[in-house]
């Protein structure tokens, strides 16, 4: 009789409860604070496009097939890019139209986004070339 022992029966969640309900109120702080800064980005007509080329005072940049940069058919090293769409920036103020060859990887125009909005492009078109 001695080596009796007190089964147990019942599993107390209200320690787990507590933990998630804590883990929820986080969440639902924190939640609204990851909101992260996009691009607006307008994607234009076929039509507009070719209206716009001839009119406007656009960088225009084609992105080729093996992710290398042309402007005025000239190829641009990768790592000149940002300089050089700064200095095209100052001639062309409407801002900077990406051209995309078929096979270009996204890589390779997120990349030429991100140089270009930190040399002070604010207007961004992408279109297919």
């Amino acid at each position: 009789m001695a080596n009796q022992r007190k089964t147990f029966n019942e599993i107390n969640i209200t320690p787990l409860t507590d933990i998630f309900l804590v883990l929820l109120i986080i969440m639902m702080v924190i939640a609204p604070l990851l909101d992260q800064q996009g691009l607006n980005l307008a994607v234009p007509n076929m039509i507009e496009v070719q209206d716009e080329i001839k009119d406007s005072k656009l960088i225009k940049v084609l992105v080729s097939n093996d992710n290398k940069y042309y402007i005025n058919e000239k190829e641009i090293p990768t790592g000149d890019i940002g300089k050089i769409i700064a200095q095209q920036a100052k001639d062309n103020p409407d801002g900077l139209l990406i051209m995309t060859q078929d096979e270009a990887t996204h890589g390779a125009v997120v990349k030429l986004m991100d140089e270009s909005r930190n040399n002070g492009v604010t207007n961004i078109s992408i279109t297919e070339y």
